[in-house]
């Protein structure tokens, strides 16, 4: 563990003694008021932040508190991925309320989980106290040729990873009360994509954007920021058996990534190297900026909205 000045006394100060303990190596530069953070020469900084806030992201009795903190901090690390990005560190803001307070070492150690799997560092953050718990993570990372969503042209193929509809069909059943389904694992441990998307990137991916708020709403991000048209067929979109076309394309919170590329990818190399499926689902058309999804009736799939009830 890197300290690099003691901490003062003081009860916010012993929760960051806490956090640090159960850290270790895996915090450096913590004690100064800023993190200072080397890039590699030519490389540019990538910055993203993504907040979790209780009784709107999560509900405490549908998952544990270690289990709360992992899933904030990789969808975080998941925008580095849409950007084909290498994680340099992420500085962690914590909002935690009396009731929470026995769990901030389970909150610690899934922020370092998550970390660990993107192999990079806590590099600093904020605490304090209040009504509902709340986890802030900022990410940063580097690249020489950033992936963006405006990139695709007319011509390109489009590509998912992963199956999708096992992380919508699990909330649905958390929402109804309803047993636990076979897909729960893929609901409460999701997995940025960051090596998968710098693979991608280097073998010919025009744009990325990682599924978040669910492939429909997603791939229309893509249309609109690179002005054209997708033309998917939501036959092609892979799925687990037991969901829908219109499942797998509304189901949010997947952290896979939707990519365009020029020319085809070798898919078995992918699949090979990182025993995670790539799937062709359609083109890139010239036109308006807008999706059309074939061989499904989805025109009412809109994804996830942040400032809906």
């Amino acid at each position: 563990m890197t300290i690099e000045l003691a901490l003062g006394p003081g009860a916010e100060f012993d929760a960051i003694r806490e956090l640090l303990a159960r850290w270790g190596d895996r915090a450096e530069g913590i004690g100064d008021d800023a993190a200072v953070l080397a890039l590699p020469r030519g490389d540019a900084l990538v910055a993203s932040v993504d907040t979790a806030v209780e009784g709107r992201h999560f509900r405490r009795d549908w998952l544990t508190p270690r289990e709360i903190a992992y899933r904030a901090t990789t969808a975080a690390l998941s925008d580095l991925a849409a950007m084909a990005s290498h994680p340099r560190g992420i500085l962690v803001a914590l909002c935690v309320p009396a009731a929470w307070r026995s769990a901030l070492g389970d909150l610690a150690d899934g922020i370092g989980d998550a970390v660990d799997i993107a192999r990079t560092r806590i590099l600093g953050g904020n605490i304090s106290g209040g009504t509902e718990l709340s986890i802030t993570t900022t990410v940063l990372g580097s690249t020489f040729t950033p992936l963006t969503r405006g990139g695709a042209r007319p011509g390109d193929s489009v590509y998912v990873t992963g199956t999708l509809g096992g992380v919508g069909a699990e909330l649905e059943a958390l929402l109804a009360a309803a047993p636990p389904t076979r897909h729960r694992a893929r609901f409460v441990h999701p997995m940025a994509r960051i090596r998968e998307a710098i693979w991608l990137s280097e073998h010919g991916a025009t744009s990325a954007v990682d599924v978040s708020d669910g492939l429909a709403a997603d791939a229309r991000h893509v249309a609109a920021a690179s002005g054209v048209g997708l033309s998917l067929d939501a036959d092609l979109v892979p799925r687990f058996d037991d969901v829908t076309a219109e499942q797998a394309l509304a189901s949010g919170e997947e952290y896979e990534l939707l990519v365009t590329a020029r020319a085809p990818f070798d898919v078995a190399a992918f699949e090979a190297r990182f025993d995670v499926p790539l799937t062709r689902i359609g083109d890139v058309v010239a036109g308006a900026a807008t999706v059309e999804f074939r061989g499904a009736r989805v025109a009412t799939v809109r994804g996830y909205d942040h400032f809906s009830p």
